[in-house]
């Protein structure tokens, strides 16, 4: 009874930290216009002034395959939580270029390292629970852009500053978290036995090299396709600049609801015919969509990607974990999410500028079929079908 609630609990708090994740950056994306307006800033300024994020959360990721096995991430989630929170008021405080690049590098720089942390502690009550739960956990952030989405729009249109609503949320998120962050599952040092052991699955080093591998190559097609859909929807469909920017919406709903049921699907289906399934229904809706250049049509398929690549870093991230290493898989699982932040708008342009955004966007039913095909013939998601209850409904 003891060792249920103690699972419960770090459940609960590994959920309020998924939540805290997504809060503080998608709350600040309302303010964007308004921030490059009041800095005068560029096209081209705001966006070298973005990279800062990405480039902080690389650095975060790489320190933390070094901090992870000493410290553990019942210790690093706490401190990037508290750092996370803490930093988000410092984009509103910036007066120039290069103190928003500094700002956004800052906030990148907690964002990154929280990523990390947080899902070695998801796979780690994941294991304990025995349960595939992964998913649930990035469900609830899911949600959690929606609400902060929702926040910093509301605060636009009531002309609440930056500043203040950035210090409010993370006053909220260190009052809310912090107290239960000793509930987290702590992660022992591995003994020399343990080693020594093979993790489960059992595979061969080169064989667990290639796997991880693979799954890194498909994280990163998440960001792109996005960028991809939006631009078609406002230069292709003729949708307005708040259609387009709306179109996450349903995207991201529809990416809450299979996360959130996806421990049921797992009990149902196996992660060989699951992922390649939701890949290949992604791609049927997208070329349907490509062949009307209708809006709702569009919209519709725009949400038929979201429950095509949904399951896919909650799944990597469960396959990488294994109690020596989790840190470094899981690092480099998440570096390739922000990789593909880094590269996915040059590349849209460049393709777009050589074939035309509607060829350019032909390319995103292509890559999920090579995703469907590489999940369905390779072993390199077995290991998050790893559960005792996985292979009956629960």
């Amino acid at each position: 009874m003891k060792v249920a609630k103690s699972i419960d609990r770090a459940r609960i708090c590994v959920t309020a930290v998924f939540a805290a994740h997504a809060l503080v950056f998608s709350s600040w994306v309302a303010h964007i216009p308004h921030v490059k307006s009041e800095l005068r800033l560029s096209d081209g300024a705001l966006g070298n002034a973005l990279l800062g994020a990405p480039l902080g959360a690389l650095v975060a990721t790489a320190l933390c395959i070094r901090l992870l096995p000493r410290w553990g991430s019942h210790i690093l989630v706490p401190v990037t939580v508290a750092g996370y929170a803490a930093s988000g008021p410092l984009l509103g405080l910036a007066r120039s270029e290069p103190e928003l690049f500094l700002a956004l590098t800052s906030v990148g720089f907690f964002l990154g390292g929280l990523d990390v942390a947080m899902n070695v502690q998801a796979a780690a009550v994941e294991r304990v629970a025995a349960r595939p739960i992964m998913s649930r956990f990035h469900g609830m952030r899911s949600l959690a852009v929606l609400l902060g989405s929702l926040v910093g729009a509301v605060c636009v249109s009531a002309g609440v500053g930056l500043t203040a609503q950035l210090t409010v949320i993370g006053l909220i998120i260190i009052v809310l978290v912090r107290p239960i962050a000793g509930d987290l599952v702590r992660e022992p040092a591995p003994t020399a036995r343990q080693k020594a052991a093979r993790p489960q699955p059992i595979l061969e080093e080169s064989d667990r090299r290639d796997s991880v591998s693979r799954r890194v190559r498909v994280v990163p097609m998440r960001r792109i396709c996005i960028r991809l859909v939006r631009r078609y929807l406002n230069r292709v469909v003729g949708a307005g600049p708040t259609v387009a920017a709306l179109s996450y919406v349903p995207f991201t709903a529809v990416m809450a609801l299979t996360r959130l049921s996806a421990p049921r699907l797992y009990g149902r289906v196996s992660i060989r015919w699951l992922l390649p399934s939701l890949a290949l229904f992604a791609a049927a809706g997208l070329c349907v969509t490509l062949v009307t250049a209708n809006l709702v049509v569009t919209l519709l398929g725009f949400a038929a990607l979201g429950a095509g690549v949904v399951l896919l870093v909650p799944a990597a991230m469960t396959a990488a974990y294994s109690p020596i290493d989790a840190g470094t898989a899981i690092a480099v699982v998440a570096a390739t999410g922000w990789v593909g932040y880094l590269i996915g708008p040059p590349l849209i342009g460049q393709v777009a500028q050589w074939a035309g955004l509607s060829a350019a966007l032909t390319t995103v039913p292509i890559m999920m079929t090579l995703v469907a095909t590489a999940i369905r013939f390779t072993n390199a998601f077995d290991a998050a079908d790893a559960f005792p209850e996985a292979a009956a409904p629960h």
